[in-house]
């Protein structure tokens, strides 16, 4: 019998995904996860595209907006449909910051794009901060990034032990949701889903 987190791990690796108000661009390893919100938007997925991140550390993969930037602009994406959020300096406050930014927008769809190892535990701390909202939030994990390729950051295989680890440490701290309430969500999700298609 499989365990509540795989459970969840399944839902998050194959999420259903429709036309949202914004894309969420998290900071960290380095340009990789660009492509995957070029797509996206390239593709007619949303309007908008939020940059999310105050931090740099080269050594860490955490590149400034000013190195992002031109790498959207480059690949089509016009610079009115950008938004730099440069407050955050960790994903607890990169989803504090964001949603603030979609309540003023009344943005009701979000897509959150991070690199697999790291898109499960910033889905849990951006469920934490719109449970019990009208929010609806899918993920899509930037694509075709190596797993054993040494980054300059890491490995994001060995990176991926680091993410359950913190999940265990910020879900007792209250900073994640629980697997358990983001199987919850994504039902709820699912239902809102049907209802905007039919």
């Amino acid at each position: 019998m499989i365990t509540i987190r795989e459970k969840f791990l399944t839902l998050v690796d194959n999420d259903c995904i429709i036309k949202s108000d914004a894309i969420i661009l998290l900071e960290g390893d380095g340009i990789n996860r660009c492509s995957e919100a070029i797509r996206l938007i390239n593709s007619g997925m949303a309007e908008k595209i939020i940059f999310s991140g105050g931090i740099t550390d080269y050594t860490y993969g955490s590149y400034p907006f000013a190195k992002i930037k031109p790498i959207l602009i480059e690949n089509g994406i016009d610079e009115s449909v950008i938004i730099n959020e440069d407050k955050s300096q960790n994903t607890r406050e990169q989803a504090i910051e964001v949603i603030q930014i979609a309540k003023k927008n009344n943005w009701k769809k979000l897509i959150l794009v991070a690199s697999h190892y790291h898109q499960y535990r910033a889905y849990l701390t951006f469920l934490k901060v719109i449970l019990n909202s009208d929010i609806v939030l899918f993920n899509s994990p930037a694509r075709n990034l190596n797993w054993f390729t040494q980054t300059g950051w890491g490995v994001r295989f060995n990176l991926l032990d680091l993410e359950f680890e913190r999940i265990e440490k910020y879900t007792e701290l209250s900073h994640l949701a629980t697997f358990e309430e983001a199987i919850e969500y994504q039902k709820w999700k699912e239902q809102q889903i049907l209802m905007m298609l039919n």
